[in-house]
Parts: C-alpha cells; sequence; structure tokens
C-alpha cells in the first residue's frame, strides 16, 4: 500500500502497525516488539484521502472514529509522528493542496470588523454559558490565560507559569504609574486586572467577544477596579484615544494577512510619540507557508500564524521600529499539554457540555498544537515596538534585574 511505504520514509525512529480496512498490516518504520503502536483504518477510502490531505482528513477520520488508536494515546501518537516528520511535508500531494487552498482563501478571507468579530465568536463564545464552563476546566485558576505561559527552569505549575509571562510582559512595558495602557484583545481581563493593580494605572481593554466582555465587566466589579480598568466590546481600527503602552497577546493570528498594515497603523495613531508597543504572537519559523486547514475550518476561522518576515514588513511600512525581538521557543508546548492534561481529566463533563465529537475534536487541537510546538515551526515572537529611538532601552537590565 503507498499509504504505508510513504509512513515508513517518515519513521526513522520507532514505527506503527498500519491496518486497513481489510485487516492487512503494514510495518512502518521499526514498531515497538511487546506493544507496538497500532494505527487501524476502518474506511478504505482513508488509504488515498490520508496521502492527498492527510492534513485534514486524518484529524476528521479522528473525530468520526473511522480511525483507531491502540496501545497508544492521541497526544503520544502525534509527538511520535511529529517528532520523525520534523518540519517536513507528509505527503507532496497534501502540500499541493493546501497551497491551493491558501490561494483560495487568501481571495475570500477578508478579516473587516463584521467577519473579525464573527471569527472571534466561533471560537471564544462557543456555545455560550457552556463555553465558560469549558474555559474554566483548562485554563489556569487565577488568571483565566489562554496564551502561551513562561516557564522558568523550576516553574512547577500553569498557574505559576501564567503569572510569570504576565509580570515578563509587564516589565518589558517599562509601565509607569497613572498611564494609560490598551489592551488589544483582552481576553478574560486576568492581564489587565494585574497591571491595574501591579502599576496602579488606567487601562482600557477591547475584545470582539461578548461573552469575554461580559464575563470582564462582572469580574472588575468583584475586584472593586472599576475606577482603573474599562473593558469595551470594539474592533480595534475603531478604538479612539492616545495611550503611553499598548500591548497585544495572543491576537494577532485574527488580524489577517490583508489587515497587517491596517493595525500597525492603527497602532502608530493611538500610540504617544514616548510610548511603548508589545506585540505576543504564535509565529512560525518557516517561510511563509499555507495555514494549518484543520485548525481553519474547526478551532479558528480566519486565523493565520505569521512568520516574522511578513511581521516587519507592514511594521517599516508604518514607520514603526523594532526595538527588541525575543523567540520563546518550548514554552507554548509545555502550556498546550498543562492544558490537555486538564481538559481529558474532564473529559466527561465536556461531553456532558457538548457531544463525543466535540471532545474529540478539541482533543486532536489541543494535543497536534502541543506537538507542533515542540517539534515542528511553531514559536511565539514577542516584539518590543516603538515610535523614537529616544523611548527605547539601552539594555535588557531592566526586563532581568
Amino acid at each position: 500500500m503507498l499509504l504505508a511505504r510513504i509512513l515508513s520514509k517518515i519513521y526513522k525512529e520507532d514505527g506503527i502497525i498500519l491496518i486497513d480496512a481489510k485487516g492487512q498490516k503494514y510495518m512502518c518504520g521499526e514498531p515497538n516488539k511487546e506493544k507496538p503502536i497500532v494505527i487501524k483504518l476502518l474506511k478504505k477510502n482513508l488509504e488515498w484521502k490520508l496521502i492527498l490531505d492527510p492534513e485534514l482528513e486524518f484529524p476528521e477520520a479522528y473525530i468520526r472514529g473511522d480511525i483507531e488508536l491502540q496501545n497508544v494515546s492521541l497526544k503520544e501518537f502525534l509527538m511520535i509522528f511529529l517528532k520523525n516528520l520534523g518540519r517536513n511535508e507528509v505527503t507532496t500531494l497534501g502540500y499541493m493542496s493546501k497551497k491551493i487552498y491558501q490561494i483560495l482563501r487568501y481571495i475570500s478571507n477578508y478579516n473587516f470588523p463584521g467577519k473579525s468579530k464573527k471569527n472571534i465568536q466561533h471560537h471564544y463564545d462557543i456555545g455560550g454559558s457552556k463555553g465558560e464552563k469549558l474555559y474554566d476546566i483548562f485554563l489556569d485558576s487565577e488568571h483565566r490565560q489562554y496564551s502561551c505561559a513562561y516557564w522558568n527552569v523550576d516553574t512547577k505549575t500553569l498557574e505559576d507559569a501564567q503569572q510569570n509571562k504576565i509580570n515578563h510582559i509587564i516589565k518589558k512595558l517599562d509601565i509607569k504609574k497613572g498611564q494609560k495602557i490598551l489592551e488589544i484583545g483582552c481576553g478574560w481581563g486576568g492581564m489587565a486586572f494585574e497591571i491595574a493593580k501591579q502599576k496602579e494605572c488606567e487601562v482600557t481593554a477591547i475584545s470582539l467577544s461578548k461573552n469575554q466582555i461580559d464575563f470582564c465587566k462582572k469580574r472588575v466589579k468583584e475586584l472593586n477596579l472599576e475606577n482603573q480598568v474599562q473593558f469595551d466590546l470594539i474592533d480595534y481600527r475603531e478604538t479612539k484615544g492616545k495611550f503611553d503602552r499598548i500591548y497585544s497577546v495572543g491576537m494577532f493570528e485574527h488580524v489577517g494577512k490583508k489587515f497587517y498594515k491596517s493595525f500597525f497603523k492603527t497602532v502608530d495613531r493611538l500610540l504617544d510619540e514616548d510610548g511603548i508597543f508589545l506585540l505576543h504572537t504564535i509565529g512560525s519559523v518557516n517561510a511563509p507557508a499555507p495555514p494549518n486547514k484543520f485548525i481553519n475550518k474547526y478551532i479558528f476561522p480566519g486565523g493565520v500564524v505569521p512568520t516574522l518576515s511578513q511581521i516587519i514588513k507592514p511594521i517599516e511600512k508604518t514607520g514603526l521600529i523594532v526595538a527588541d525581538t525575543e523567540t520563546l521557543i518550548r514554552h507554548y508546548d509545555k502550556t498546550l499539554e498543562s492544558w490537555l492534561e486538564r481538559f481529558e481529566n474532564k473529559k466527561s463533563l465536556v461531553k456532558e457540555l457538548f457531544d463525543e465529537k466535540f471532545v474529540k475534536m478539541w482533543e486532536f487541537y489541543l494535543a497536534s498544537c502541543a506537538a507542533a510546538f515542540k517539534y515542528r515551526d511553531l514559536v511565539v515572537f514577542q516584539l518590543q515596538i516603538v515610535k523614537k529611538f529616544q523611548a527605547a532601552h539601552i539594555t535588557r537590565d531592566y526586563i532581568y534585574s
């Protein structure tokens, strides 16, 4: 079988036993003799579908129950597979399919304010009140952060790692007491609250998720921070005012390539002349490439993972200055694995809230992303951006002191 031959070339370490719909077994690589990983295809058409479009067909078949994994968890299988695959493609035909998808998507995908709001609410407002329970299940209990945490060598818990991330960003922003701060894409408000408390400043935080803004407005009253933190359901392009500091964490992935220049022009308009902007985004170390078809279809419609070159070009055209760049490697895989562990521990509750297919879809989302951050091309970029040299620091001492 052609699929078995392709898999045999991929598995340089370990291996699997592939079983087709007729029960025929194929050895791919060198499976463990005592407890081999077994992948069982329950539909014959998967033999060619997984060659033509593996990035979409495998997760869809897994969700439908047309693929069975034996002697291995989904996370373990994906980790081993992507460790062997590295930054290569599964098949040439699969890559061609992605390129065609990329062209069609570029023609049709325009993240104007209305479309952006719809895309955001697809994920962050999923299931209404049920969605709120879902995020409570796997996010950190202290700040409800849904972005990459920062894992020091001695960090033990997700809660500590998310606090590390918040502290790291606060230091990079170099916030002074009484300054006006803007957060673009505020999530459930954890960072805005922490900045207001730590730095005694005024924070405006925006999002396109109704669930998130409703949660934040309720939480700000509970924390008695109404005089310091304001939350608005508004698109970044419609925001007005001037701010000493602006930051955006885990939102840029939703902007869309056609609107990168518009995003940075908006930042330029809103940022004070002596201000600092901090961008924290998922990125790829590869050259610009097609988006992940499964993630785009089921998890983040309209989402794009940018390369560093794609971020820098519109910044240069806007006239802004990149004062500092940091690439966070091997932080998001740990974060995702923590989320996945919590998700799997409450899998029965998630099934009650949604259904079995939803559980498998989100399990694949979290596990595949963890594996991609560990073994493929995904990282996190943190860019500190200013309008003039005088706003930048000479050294990084202020971050690590």
